[in-house]
This record gives structure tokens, sequence and C-alpha cells, in this order.
């Protein structure tokens, strides 16, 4: 074993939206700060896929194995690089509305209140947007929620096809909206994550070190088990000792669960930080169904994300429960999420030349219908000797079934108006849900709240039973948020960045 000779401020592990913004967070106040990330830099070739090759290849993909509910193994599409998961995101990057931190009355039942308020996370929602320069415009999504300036720069251009859908949708007197996306203006690479926003950033600074290719496995803990002492980790086979006052997890929903399981000591028997019993306990990944539009005319099948639709987000005609959001996907060549999500694609995909299935793309508009779900502590993270379990099952079914019906019928509506040329009248709409195996979106294995009963960290993301172990990443939120997590993570973690500056 290895032991580091420097002792760092403050030692991260995982560098995606929680990790990556820290790190920048933290190097601009000269803490001196190791990022430990267990895989590496992403070669531009695997960021910008646009072509066949999405479907061909595992390409996101790690070479491990986790086993399902029931105990089949399966390959996961989660990142190990730098930047995580926020390099195959998509872009959007939405705000939580008011009424979620209150918790919510879906069909199945009540989500939890936060402890927190809109309004105390609304100003790190400004920095956030700044910091990942996200494109939108205020006041264009009538669900949006309050804020006091508009987006640090204006929406994309979209595709033509996409402009003659919108105006489509509006005569069915549907609110499409530029969606949120963050953008980084580079002709090379201008998809926006946290490898650019953030680590780039921190690697800039003399107090930050990376190491990459580092496996964390065991945090440990002092006699008393109340702080970290030391984060070992795997780096090209060896193992090292490294050493901090503050260690902050960011590796994510499934890992920083897993990592804090395997460090369970006689103070901590089920895990580090568990004594709620809570740790890999409640994990909720929101439902997404693709469905897919003909078009009239063909497309490259290689664009970005462009339009949401949420007039069906809090119910509709029929029910007063929330039923979820409507986004468009991007071409279906570059949109990683949809190569992962058929059934309506995957058969044909892997039948079909490639000549075929690029046309087939290029006549395709994919929609995403995104339903949010309830913590359940049987959904969760379970270790086994080397094993990783997931034990889930999807709830609130009935609520993203009525926004999938409710969208396509929408849709026949758009294809029979005879203003629309943009789109073909079709007798179906091909659909599938996103499998077990799409993680990128998953939180709350190692939830926030006030009491250390019920929760795993109190409300800055600081555990209740280790005073120097912070957590940053999607597994704190309690609630899965209707329009995905990303901008929270990274409102939460420049929040957390301001408490750890006053600390060091």
């Amino acid at each position: 074993m290895i032991i580091d000779d420097q002792h760092y401020d403050v030692i991260l592990i995982g560098s995606g939206a929680g990790g990556g913004t820290l790190a920048a967070a933290l190097a601009a106040g000269g803490k001196a700060v190791l990022l430990l990330e267990r895989g590496s830099v992403m070669p531009l070739a695997d960021q910008n896929v646009a072509d066949v090759d999405l479907f061909r290849k595992d390409r996101y993909h790690p070479a491990e194995k986790w086993f399902g509910t029931d105990g089949d193994p399966f390959a996961p599409q989660t990142i190990h690089a730098i930047g995580g998961n926020t390099k195959i995101w998509g872009g959007v990057l939405e705000r939580m509305r008011e009424q979620e931190f209150a918790g919510l009355a879906l069909q199945e039942g009540p989500t939890p209140a936060w402890g927190l308020s809109y309004a105390d996370l609304a100003p790190w929602y400004d920095q956030a947007e700044r910091l990942y320069r996200v494109h939108g415009r205020s006041g264009a999504d009538p669900t949006a929620p309050v804020r006091f300036g508009d987006y640090p720069a204006a929406p994309r251009p979209i595709e033509p096809f996409m402009v003659e859908l919108r105006a489509a949708l509006e005569r069915q007197q549907t609110h499409p909206y530029d969606l949120p996306l963050t953008w980084s203006e580079s002709p090379v690479d201008p998809s926006g994550d946290a490898e650019l926003f953030g680590v780039d950033t921190a690697r800039a600074s003399a107090t930050v070190t990376v190491r990459e290719g580092a496996r964390v496995v065991q945090l440990h803990v002092n006699p008393s088990g109340r702080e970290v002492r030391a984060v070992e980790a795997v780096i090209d086979g060896q193992c090292w000792l490294f050493r901090s006052h503050q260690v902050v997890l960011a590796a994510g929903a499934v890992a920083t669960a897993e990592i804090l399981l395997r460090s369970a000591t006689e103070h901590h028997a089920r895990g580090l930080a568990n004594g709620s019993d809570q740790v890999g306990r409640n994990l909720m990944k929101p439902q997404l169904t693709s469905i897919i539009q003909v078009a009239a005319a063909a497309s490259s099948g290689r664009y970005a994300r462009s339009l949401g639709i949420n007039d069906y987000i809090w119910g509709d005609k029929n029910v007063d429960f929330p039923l979820g959001a409507i986004q468009s996907g991007g071409g279906v060549l570059q949109d990683a999420l949809f190569a992962e999500s058929p059934p309506v694609l995957s058969l044909v995909s892997r039948l079909m030349p490639d000549f075929g299935l690029e046309q087939l793309a290029s006549r395709s508009i994919t929609w995403w219908a995104m339903s949010p779900v309830r913590p359940d502590p049987h959904n969760r993270v379970t270790v086994r000797g080397s094993r990783l379990q997931i034990h889930y099952a999807p709830n609130n079914r009935e609520a993203h079934d009525r926004l999938v019906y409710r969208w396509i019928d929408t849709l026949k509506a758009v294809e029979a108006d005879p203003l629309t040329q943009v789109v073909k009248p079709s007798p179906t709409h091909p659909r599938g849900e996103a499998p077990l195996s799409v993680m990128g979106l998953a939180c709350g294995t190692c939830r926030m709240g006030s009491d250390p009963a019920t929760s795993v960290v109190d409300l800055q993301g600081r555990s209740h039973e280790v005073a120097n172990l912070w957590i940053a990443d999607a597994s704190i939120l309690p609630s899965s948020p209707l329009l995905g997590p990303g901008l929270t993570v990274i409102a939460q973690a420049l929040r957390l960045a301001e408490t750890l500056q006053g600390l060091l």
C-alpha cells in the first residue's frame, strides 16, 4: 500500500455534476483539493457519437456487471470518465418547481417534503445557470418557477422542421418552449458538461490535483468512528491511501451508496454513516418512455434536444395529480438514451444494415415522456461480496401511462391537422420504456433531512454521524425531480462549496 505524503483540505470522489462543479468552486477559493475519478478523459470521438455506431456498440457501458431484481446480471449505462454522466446527459438543465420542495401528491401517494424551499436554492440556481452557460428564455414555460432575470444566453436555433412542429403543437393549445440547454459555444465540442465547466477550471488551479483511474474502495475512520481519516483507492492495480480534513462523496446515486456500504466498521456495522439504515434505500429513476413520430421529410438524424411541453405536468382535464413532462429527443443517431431505451428499435437495429438504420433514423422524430416516482425503501442498492445488487420496481405507473397516451393523442391531433405538413399520420406510434440499465438520472440512495433517524445527511449534505463526511450528488435528493436532477445537483454543490469554504 502507498500512503500519499500530502494532506489535502478536501478529497472529492467523483467528477460529475456534483463533484466537478464543487472542484471548480473550491479551486476558486484556493483550497488544496484532491479529485479522485474512477475513469479518465473521454475521447472526443466517444463524446460526439452521431452515427449508427450508437446502436451497434455498448459505448457507454463500463466493463462491469450489476445484478438486477431477478438476480440476472446486466450492463449499466453509466459513465466512468471525467465529467461522469454529464457526458451523455443531453444538456437539459431545469429548475425544480416550487411545489416539489413541499412534497407532491402523486397518484400513488405523497412524496416527502425536502426541508428546503425553492427560495433556499434560487440564488444557487442562478449561479449554476451562469456557470454552465444555460441557453433559454424566461417566461416561455408557464409552469416555470419565479426567477429574477433572464437566462445567461438566448435559446439555440433549432431544426427548421422542429420550428414547424412547434407551431403545429401550439395550434393544439399546448405551450412548447425552448428547453434550457447548456452549451459550450465550441465548434469542436458544443455540449456543456461537468468536465468543461467544472474539472477543466479546477485543473487550471495549482492547488487542485486530479487523479484519474482511481477507484475508491473504502473510507477509513478514526477509532471513534466519527471522522474519516483516509480514503483508499486502487490506481493501476496498487492500493493508495489519501488523507484530508474533509471528504466529499460525489460518485453518483449507486456508487456513493456502494462505497458507504463497503466501508462498514465496528461503529458502522450496516455501512458507514448508515445508522438510519437509509444508505442504498429509496433508489429512484424517473419513468422514461420514448415515443416515435414519422417525419414527412428526411433529416440528418443528428441534432440536439429542443422543445419541452409541460401542459400535463400537474394533470389534465381528467385527473388532478401530476403526470409529468414531455421533451423532444435529440436526433436518433446522437441520443445515447434513446439508443439504450427501445424496444422500438432494439431488435430492428441489430438486424438492419447501416444504410437502412440511417434512413429509418432520418425519418424519426422522438419524444420523451418523463414522470416522477415515489421513494420506496425496498428499491435499493445492496452489496454481497463483490456483487452489486439493484432491487427496483417502478411505481406511479398509472400516471406515467396517462401521460404517454395523452401525448400520443396530441400527436395524432397534430398529424390530422391539414395545416401540418412536417409529419405523417401514423396508425401507431412505437414506444419503449427506458430499462433498468439506464442509471444517469438515478437519485435518492442517501437522502438528506433534518432527522438522523430517517436520513443520511443533513440539509447541507453533511453526514449526521461522520463529522467530516459530505455528499454532493443526486443520492441526497429526497424525491425525484419532475424535470431531472442535473441543475439541482449543480446548485446544491455550489451551496455546499460555500459551506466548506467557511470551515477550511
